[in-house]
C-alpha cells in the first residue's frame, strides 16, 4: 500500500526513535507533524508542537488544527515516554505516577483523541504504539517501565477490535535495545543502603546502558514502522531485529519461572 501524501502526527519526535520514525515517514512522502514537550525544528517535519502528552485537552486542540489545514489525519504514533530505574522501594511515588501517566495513561487517552480524527478522515488509518520488549520480558531495576510497557502492548490489541468496524488498524512495536538519548535520560532511583542492592542496582543499569549504547540505531525501528504502514494486514505485535523476536518468542516455550531465573542471572 502506497503512503505517499498521508498525514501523520508522532510524539516525542524530537530525537531518538520518533525522530527517525518521522524521517522514514517523510522519505516516503508522508506530512509529519510533531508533538513534544521541546520543539526542535526538522527539516523531516512540517511542524512541531510543544505540548506535554498528559494535556489531553491541548493535544486535541492541536490535532484539530492539523486536521483543519489537511482534511484528514491517518498516521498516529505514540512515542513519547522516559524511563526510570532503581528498586521498588526506593522510588517516589511522584516518579511513579509520571512514568504511568506518560508512559501508559497518556496512550490511552491520545489513542481515544486519535480515534475520533481518523474516524472522521474517513480512509480507515493506522495508530502504532511504541511499547518495549522489556513489557514481555520485564527487568529487575525497571519494573514500573516494564509495567507501563505491558500495559501498552495490551491496550493496543484491545483498541484493535474495538476501532477494526472503522478500518483503523492498531500495532504495537517492539524496539529492543536501541542507542538514543533515552539513556541518558533515564532517571536513576538509588537510595537504599543495603549493599547488595548497591550492587545490584548498579549491575543492572550498566548492563542495560551498555546494550542501549552498543544496539541498533533508531532508523531500524523508522524502518519498520514504514512496513506496518504499507501493509494492508499490518501485525498487532511487531518486534524489532531478529534476536529480540527470539526473546519475545521464548516465554510462549519456556516456564515463566525459568524466564525470570535467566533474566535475574543476566540483571542481577
Amino acid at each position: 500500500m502506497k503512503i505517499n501524501g498521508k498525514v501523520a502526527v508522532v510524539t516525542g519526535a524530537s530525537g531518538g526513535i520518533g525522530l527517525a520514525i518521522s524521517k522514514a515517514l517523510q522519505k516516503e512522502g508522508v506530512k509529519v507533524y510533531d508533538i513534544s514537550r521541546t520543539i526542535k525544528p526538522h527539516e523531516e517535519i512540517v511542524k512541531a508542537y510543544s505540548a506535554d502528552v498528559n494535556d489531553t485537552k491541548k493535544i486535541e486542540e492541536i490535532l484539530e488544527e492539523i486536521y483543519a489545514e489537511n482534511g484528514h489525519i491517518d498516521i498516529f504514533v505514540n512515542n513519547a515516554g522516559f524511563g526510570i530505574a532503581g528498586a521498588v522501594e526506593d522510588a517516589s511515588a511522584k516518579n511513579i505516577y509520571a512514568l504511568v501517566n506518560t508512559n501508559l495513561s497518556a496512550v490511552i487517552a491520545l489513542s481515544g483523541v486519535a480515534t475520533k480524527f481518523l474516524k472522521r478522515s474517513g480512509n480507515g488509518g493506522n495508530i502504532i504504539n511504541i511499547c518495549s520488549v522489556g513489557g514481555v520480558i520485564p527487568l529487575p531495576f525497571q519494573a514500573t517501565y516494564s509495567a507501563t510497557k505491558a500495559g501498552v502492548e495490551i491496550f493496543s490489541r484491545a483498541l484493535a477490535n474495538e476501532v477494526k468496524p472503522f478500518k483503523i488498524k492498531v500495532t504495537s512495536v517492539l524496539p529492543g535495545d536501541t542507542k538514543t538519548g533515552f539513556t541518558q535520560n533515564r532517571i536513576i532511583e538509588n537510595n537504599n543502603n543495603s549493599e547488595k542492592y548497591q550492587k545490584n542496582v548498579e549491575k543492572s543499569i550498566k548492563k542495560v546502558e551498555k546494550d542501549e549504547q552498543t544496539g541498533k540505531s533508531p532508523d531500524t525501528v523508522g524502518k519498520v514502522v514504514v512496513k506496518i504502514l504499507k501493509r494492508k494486514n499490518p501485525p498487532l505485535r511487531k518486534t524489532v531485529g531478529f534476536w529480540y523476536k527470539c526473546a519475545v518468542f521464548l516465554p510462549r516455550i519456556l516456564p515463566t519461572k525459568l524466564i525470570n531465573y535467566i533474566v535475574r542471572k543476566i540483571y542481577c
